[in-house]
């Protein structure tokens, strides 16, 4: 509600158009390199995403980008090809031999860049602009043309140079907060300024150097700007820039403001170019992170089975996403059950309050329960012997180098407790050794098969045990438990098929 009162004092356009430079200045990411093949595969699913410009490259600098240009324009695309440019003859004809259909030519002007980089005056650089467009429109093509640098530009040259670019022809010029200095108040207040210059569309490009790319990007439209550079995942250089799926998700639900972006491909999109520059995302990225719509806590779990709403900003398919329910300390009874209500496993009270203390006590070690994790502690719960004849009171191991592994359990049979120490070929070995040593006493009750699997990678993943004991007698069971620790797995799992058998007598 707050959102809507602010919007009646701002310059919103009804729609604002997508500029993805992911293969431009996204490949600058350090440490970043995309082959030819591989810009094509991106320039398909970015034109499938609904972008309305894709800049493929920097023709001039490389035989590879022209050839990149040269074969995704090929393709005859929706998005419209754009290819960078120095307002150089050299550069500009390299752009324009690929055939491109829209050129971006950008020169410094703040006076960091005219003093130490180009070394050139203000009308010099005036004039290179100038002549850059002019070369632009005499072939026919759309120009853009950014000011590099241009936050930290005098603002009378600024609007200097841009007007003059207007007058030359350009359809666009965008506003470069090329080292992320900016902050979205001030963003909004230089496009404000530049609106009352400008006929033609403004456009920005926010670089995340102090992590307001998105915000100053959205500023810049609150103040009237109808395009905004982005890329996929926020790549660029050093900190990357504006990340093109929170920027539409803001402008799309925030602001109502319309998009060309099919909003339901943007997770696709993320993890597509992700594993293509190598470059992972972090899990609580917002909108395409893996945790982006994963929920923990007890009280927000309860809240988002209730209705979503509660702790969800937008649908996860919204995005492409999945709901994600994760289960550790601050999981709540409510997500278990809905986690078991989902596998189809039905427990009677008394054995979900097992499951739900071992999920809290992994959690409280700082273990993250998994799926595969849950159904095997429910399973084992729904497979225990009816009656515990032999219960366990205690065991330790103790093994090593050069020492011969050995195992202490303490058991109570039929309310008598007795104790038994043996040894092994290793832990597990010597702790069932001293357990059937025990029961042999009363039952005669011998190991058949013994199988250990652990559910999820890591050295902190759950052991499950499967054992299948028997007797002289022919009778079989098996046993099953689902544990941390592979020895309490092993004894417990031995205990619950001894017990099956003595109760089935």
């Amino acid at each position: 509600m707050y959102i809507e009162t602010v919007k009646k004092t701002m310059n919103l356009p009804e729609k604002v158009r997508i500029f993805d430079t992911t293969l431009r200045d996204g490949e600058q990411t350090p440490g970043v390199a995309i082959t030819v093949d591989e810009k094509i595969r991106i320039a398909k699913k970015l034109d499938k995403l609904g972008v309305d410009t894709i800049e493929v490259g920097f023709p001039v600098s490389s035989p590879g980008e022209r050839k990149a240009a040269r074969e995704i324009l090929k393709l005859d695309l929706n998005s419209s090809i754009c290819g960078l440019a120095r307002p150089l003859k050299k550069d500009l004809d390299a752009a324009i031999d690929c055939g491109v259909d829209y050129i971006h030519t950008f020169i410094g002007t703040s006076p960091l860049h005219r003093e130490y980089k180009l070394k050139m005056s203000k009308e010099e650089i005036l004039n290179k602009a100038v002549e850059g467009v002019e070369y632009i429109k005499d072939h026919g093509i759309t120009a853009e043309f950014s000011a590099e640098d241009a936050t930290r530009t005098e603002f009378d040259y600024l609007k200097e140079i841009y007007t003059a670019v207007e007058d030359a022809g350009a359809d666009c010029i965008n506003v470069p907060d090329t080292v992320g200095v900016m902050i979205p108040t001030s963003m909004n207040y230089l496009i404000s300024e530049l609106k009352q210059e400008i006929n033609i569309p403004i456009s920005v490009h926010c670089h995340d150097d102090f992590g307001l790319a998105v915000a100053n990007s959205l500023a810049a439209v609150e103040a009237g700007a109808q395009q905004v550079h982005a890329t996929i995942n926020g790549l660029g250089e050093r900190a990357g820039n504006a990340s093109l799926e929170e920027l539409v998700m803001a402008l799309t639900t925030r602001y109502n403001i319309k998009t060309n972006i099919q909003t339901e491909l943007l997770v696709d999109m993320s993890e597509f170019v992700s594993r293509i520059t190598g470059i992972k995302m972090p899990p609580n990225k917002a909108i395409v992170g893996e945790n982006a719509f994963a929920h923990e806590a007890g009280i927000h779990v309860h809240g988002v089975l209730q209705k979503a709403e509660t702790y969800e900003p937008i649908t996860p398919e919204m995005v492409g996403h999945t709901r994600r329910i994760v289960l550790g300390k601050h999981t709540g009874a409510n997500a278990i059950r809905a986690k078991l209500d989902e596998y189809g496993i039905e427990l009677n009270e008394e054995q979900f309050e097992r499951v739900f203390n071992q999920v809290k006590s992994l959690g409280d070690k700082g273990k993250c329960i998994t799926d595969a994790d849950l159904k095997a502690m429910a399973q084992t719960v729904l497979g225990k012997a009816k009656k515990e004849i032999v219960k366990l009171e205690g065991f330790s191991v103790m093994t090593g180098d050069n020492v011969l592994p050995t195992a202490t359990v303490k058991l109570n049979i039929g309310g008598q407790t007795k104790t038994a120490a043996k040894t092994g070929v290793g832990p597990v070995d010597a702790a069932i050794n001293a357990i059937q040593s025990l029961v042999s006493e009363s039952a005669d009750i011998e190991l058949k098969e013994y199988h250990i699997e652990a559910i999820t990678g890591g050295t902190n993943a759950l052991a499950e045990v499967f054992v299948i004991m028997g007797d002289k007698k022919g009778n079989k069971a098996t046993g099953r438990s689902t544990v941390d620790d592979v020895v309490m797995a092993s004894v417990e799992a031995v205990l619950d098929s001894i017990n099956k058998i003595l109760v089935e007598r």
